[in-house]
């Protein structure tokens, strides 16, 4: 049943969503003796694979639902996620976001029309703020990962991967809140029963790799990692998701974060956020033996501030 709704998401956004490109790299695979495939969501809609649990989601409501309008607290790509989806399907949206998030993932969301309330820089301010409009306004919630509409779109990026390479030994994504490892375990064991699931966080926010080895969750508290799309807690749904289908969890420094995006950008010339490319990161710095395997991994994202690199220019223009 839980994969029978990645399947029917698939179906259901097949139209609306980009079957973004699966790329490699000659580089990476004769340096580590493997094969490696990169699902590149960072050409998503809306720069992420968000969008696809957003529009899932948000397709599903009756119509008595979409006439209330909608809510959900991000920091950025289930923002812009909710925002774009939202207004592709006339639905008035509210989003809640943390006064720390990153100006173009804030500017992004706005310019899909969506009503944009600031909030403290906590899980716990966001969560109140939101609850509180809710009250208010009697809008519907669409959390950005405690929802299993959410988690089945999630999950439509590795069907498609699968779909169109094979078979793999190995699928490697980041975890934040836990909806996109959750889709893709579920995905991936759909179509590949014997692969195996590794998520990758980053070391200032290891909160799901301390939770699966407490063996219940401990919460985050807005960590300072530059991977901004990670610092969100699990919940009970993509905990229990995680501890009974993933089977490794390894945590990666902020400056190999830094090292993956360099790669991608520099060697095999797409933008990445941190968040994206966290897995690369892993990958990179040897923590996974993946010598002759093939190898699945999810690209989350290419929404990252741009701007200072063009300042630098213009700086050299004058």
């Amino acid at each position: 049943m839980l994969f029978r709704g990645i399947e029917e998401a698939y179906y259901r956004i097949s139209n609306v969503a980009n079957k973004t490109p699966i790329m490699t790299s000659r580089t990476l695979d004769r340096l580590l003796k493997l094969k490696i495939f990169f699902k590149c969501e960072n050409f998503q809609r809306g720069g992420a694979f968000k969008f696809r649990g957003a529009y899932n989601t948000l397709s599903l409501l009756s119509e008595k639902q979409k006439k209330k309008g909608v809510i959900t607290h991000s920091s950025g790509n289930h923002s812009q996620a909710i925002a774009l989806s939202a207004s592709l399907l006339g639905i008035k949206a509210t989003i809640v976001m943390p006064k720390g998030a990153p100006i173009n993932k804030i500017n992004a969301t706005k310019s899909y029309n969506a009503k944009v309330v600031f909030c403290d820089n906590t899980l716990e301010a966001r969560i109140n703020t939101t609850e509180g409009i809710i009250k208010e306004e009697n809008l519907i919630l669409i959390h950005p990962y405690d929802n299993d509409n959410i988690i089945n779109g999630a999950g439509t990026a590795a069907y498609e991967l699968i779909k169109e390479i094979g078979l793999l030994d190995i699928v490697i994504a980041s975890i934040g809140g836990g909806g996109l490892i959750s889709g893709t375990a579920l995905a991936t064991k759909g179509l590949c029963p014997y692969a195996r699931i590794i998520g990758v966080e980053p070391s200032l926010a290891d909160d799901a790799f301390r939770s699966l080895k407490a063996g219940h969750i401990i919460p985050s508290t807005y960590p300072k990692t530059i991977a901004d799309g990670l610092r969100t807690s699990l919940c009970e749904r993509t905990f229990n998701i995680i501890r009974t289908y993933v089977d490794e969890i390894i945590t990666v420094s902020e400056i190999e974060i830094v090292n993956a995006m360099k790669f991608l950008w520099e060697r095999m010339k797409i933008i990445v956020e941190p968040s994206g490319a966290v897995p690369l990161a892993a990958i990179l710095s040897k923590k996974i033996v993946l010598e002759n395997k093939k190898v699945g991994v999810i690209l989350s994202g290419g929404n990252i501030d741009v701007e200072p690199f063009f300042q630098l220019l213009e700086k050299k223009l004058e």
